[in-house]
């Protein structure tokens, strides 16, 4: 699949805005790794664990879009990118915007369902 071609419900990002999304990944995974190690180094207790879900949603999103070649927020909002970033253009037909809706909150929902995950199993480990 070419990424310099909007295809519904399946490719709405070209190059640079999939850069973005990895960035984004890239941060969310330092914050999630810095929180974890300050848990432990702190003896925090274990509820405090569960604040850990935010960064691990950020990395997860990032991650999730980045593989998919897909914003969610862009398919909510019926817009797509290759151009320069923040350069918007709008999805014309209305199929091709429900196409979008779905996608976007299939990622949503994928994403989510990898930070409960990962935050669960922080959440039980005898650290």
């Amino acid at each position: 699949m070419s990424t310099a071609q909007y295809i519904p419900g399946s490719c709405n990002i070209g190059k640079g805005e999939i850069r973005q999304r990895q960035i984004v990944a890239l941060i969310g995974l330092a914050i999630s790794i810095s929180s974890l190690i300050a848990l432990i180094s702190t003896d925090a207790p274990r509820g405090a664990r569960l604040g850990i879900f935010i960064p691990l949603a950020v990395a997860s999103i990032g991650w999730v879009q980045s593989r998919k070649k897909f914003c969610l927020a862009y398919g909510f909002m019926g817009t797509f990118n290759f151009g320069k970033l923040g350069q918007l253009s709008k999805v014309a037909d209305s199929a091709s915007k429900a196409a979008d809706r779905k996608t976007a909150l299939s990622i949503l929902i994928q994403s989510g369902a990898y930070a409960v995950v990962a935050t669960a199993i922080i959440y039980v480990l005898p650290l």
